[in-house]
């Protein structure tokens, strides 16, 4: 992709909020380094032209920065998500049966259920740690980074590995769903582009009509 679709948006995101520097071609190269892979030409073009991260979707885009230590890592609730050393394995587009999320959905104790707190207690903890196994494991998001915080602990991760590359997808964990593809309103999967420039002529659209 050419970085033509992002002329102007710097200045257009900068009206709507803060946004970090762009990155250097040096501090890019150093990035994909240390992830070993190539990130999406879109998400690339994005750090070169309009910023390390900031104002976007959501709770915008968490910046990509580099510690102390010379390490990358992105910025915001969610972003110690993202395995650096990972980035470069394929993002796994299924994860678990659906039905076996179902069938623990089911299983999860109720606290009327049980005659004394402390028996609940290891009832819950038991429980909730078969449910992180099955779905907060480092291996379910591999490949991708973890971009956007939606609220609520559900997020919006970017896949840069794998048959997905390049594209946004929605992580409703919290409330017990897998990862899935987020889709416009025309019903197909929003890249990194068409999410954030989506969400630019929106809040642009709404800037104009609070000041008409």
């Amino acid at each position: 992709m050419t970085t033509e679709p992002w002329a102007g948006v710097r200045e257009r995101a900068l009206g709507l909020g803060w946004l970090a520097d762009p990155l250097t071609e040096a501090e890019l190269a150093d990035l994909e380094a240390q992830a070993g892979v190539r990130l999406p030409e879109e998400y690339r073009d994005f750090l070169l032209r309009v910023g390390a991260g900031g104002t976007g979707p959501q709770y915008g885009v968490f910046p990509a920065r580099r510690a102390e230590g010379g390490q990358w890592r992105w910025d915001g609730d969610g972003g110690h998500m993202t395995v650096l050393d990972r980035l470069a394995e394929p993002f796994p587009v299924r994860g678990p049966d659906p039905e076996v999320p179902a069938a623990l959905e089911a299983e999860r104790p109720e606290e009327e259920d049980f005659e004394d707190i402390e028996d609940f207690d290891a009832a819950w903890e038991a429980w909730d740690e078969r449910t992180a196994g099955l779905l907060w494991t480092e291996d379910r998001t591999v490949g991708a980074i973890c971009l956007c915080h939606v609220g609520c602990a559900e997020r919006r991760w970017l896949v840069v590995s794998g048959p997905e590359r390049g594209r946004i997808w929605a992580d409703a964990r919290c409330d017990d769903v897998d990862l899935e593809p987020l889709r416009g309103p025309d019903g197909e999967p929003l890249t990194f582009a068409s999410w954030y420039l989506s969400w630019l002529d929106e809040a642009s659209r709404e800037v104009v009509g609070g000041t008409a």
